[in-house]
């Protein structure tokens, strides 16, 4: 099929403020200071066309970008993709006789946006969201590569090392689009421990993900490391056999996620849901993208002096004896490793909003969760000599040991 590519209105995008091919990669900005977090990408970006700085000589680095601007950037950035004949001529009709209606035309006809998620207008001049940046460059990411489209299926139930995830959590229909940014590093977390789905993104923070896109289109989505853990995770409902030398062998921790276990005293039950490992020990595995998660600085250099495996789990505690406590759990669950689990109390759990049983007055939490909670509990492992088996009610069993 012969591929033709929609023409660019470079003379009105110069008036923009964008998309010079002549810039220069020595070009420096008033406002933007030497040691300027973005200095070198805001330069790169400019040298490459994909930015233009005011007539004045600022580039406004603080600035936030529409959408009609990074359509218009992920369009230049997308250059070498090729548009079929059936490429898209008008795709929204609030963008007829406005600047950007081109290249809006021409990533929604690379896949970058969806004319769906906009019934009522593109409404160029809005501000992007981060959330939209996400699913914009992983639907064009989709579009280029059907790895990228099997990542998206795998990565529906997995989970997101961000606040969101937990409070007030994300929809399945949002999670791969932000699992797909993240794996692939386009996109990361704040120092707050949030995604800021909602929040702007100023021209400094899109010169750098530009970048980024840029590099990441040119990659296979096996290629990265985090993408193929938050797979995996989505999956198998653990990372083990990534960040550590355990495995679960011919068992899976899926055929037991979601299982329910009764406890061996009859003080209640559990539902079982994922397993996490953070590698602080082994050097020749994968460090987790859940480190700063579950891990501060100071665990992690403690347990990579014992040389243990911190693994993290996460079920659903379900009281049925009146005055639960946490004896209760560990006595119930010693078939399960629940003996070994430990309350985590490291104050990331308030960063990022989970839930963990409180070390003060455990009875009064369950009490005021007697219908359920789910939590999450830790367990140091010498991945060693580790050997676990996790049976439940039905007859499903999962078992960990050295793969060794």
């Amino acid at each position: 099929m012969k591929k033709i590519m929609l023409p660019i209105m470079s003379a009105v995008l110069g008036m923009s403020a964008l998309l010079s091919s002549q810039a220069s990669a020595a070009t420096t900005f008033k406002d933007v200071q030497a040691n300027h977090w973005a200095k070198s990408a805001i330069e790169s970006a400019v040298s490459k066309g994909y930015f233009k700085g005011y007539g004045n000589g600022l580039f406004k680095p603080n600035a936030s970008v529409t959408r009609a601007e990074f359509a218009s950037l992920i369009s230049r950035v997308a250059k070498e993709m090729p548009l079929s004949e059936a490429g898209a001529t008008d795709s929204f009709k609030d963008l007829e006789g406005h600047w950007s209606k081109a290249e809006v035309d021409r990533a929604v006809s690379l896949g970058f946006i969806q004319t769906k998620d906009y019934p009522n207008g593109f409404k160029p001049n809005t501000p992007i969201t981060r959330e939209e940046m996400a699913k914009w460059m992983s639907s064009g990411l989709m579009a280029s590569s059907e790895e990228y489209k099997k990542a998206f299926v795998e990565t529906k139930e997995t989970l997101l090392p961000v606040k969101e995830a937990f409070k007030p959590g994300i929809a399945q229909a949002k999670l791969p689009y932000l699992a797909i940014a993240m794996g692939t590093n386009l996109m990361n977390g704040f120092p707050d421990g949030s995604f800021g789905m909602e929040k702007t993104t100023t021209r400094a923070e899109s010169s750098a993900i530009l970048l980024r896109l840029e590099g990441v289109l040119k990659k296979d989505a096996t290629s990265f490391d985090d993408l193929n853990e938050l797979r995996m995770v989505g999956i198998k409902k653990t990372n083990l056999e990534l960040v550590s030398s355990l495995t679960t062998g011919k068992t899976s921790i899926a055929d037991i996620s979601g299982k329910r276990k009764t406890f061996r005293n009859g003080s209640g039950s559990m539902l079982f849901h994922r397993l996490i490992g953070v590698n602080v020990s082994e050097p020749k595995k994968k460090k987790s993208i859940y480190t700063s998660l579950f891990m501060t600085d100071y665990g992690q250099d403690k347990y990579k002096n014992l040389m243990l495996l911190p693994i993290f789990q996460e079920i659903t505690i379900l009281p049925k004896k009146q005055g639960f406590d946490v004896g209760d759990y560990k006595n119930g669950a010693t078939d399960m490793n629940g003996s070994g689990m430990t309350i985590l109390n490291n104050g990331l759990d308030k960063k990022y909003g989970y839930l963990t049983i409180p070390n003060i007055e455990p009875a009064q939490f369950f009490a005021k969760h007697k219908n359920g909670v789910k939590v999450w509990l830790v367990n140091y492992v010498d991945p060693k000599n580790f050997k676990g088996q996790y049976n439940m009610d039905d007859g499903s069993y999962a078992i960990i040991k050295n793969i060794d």
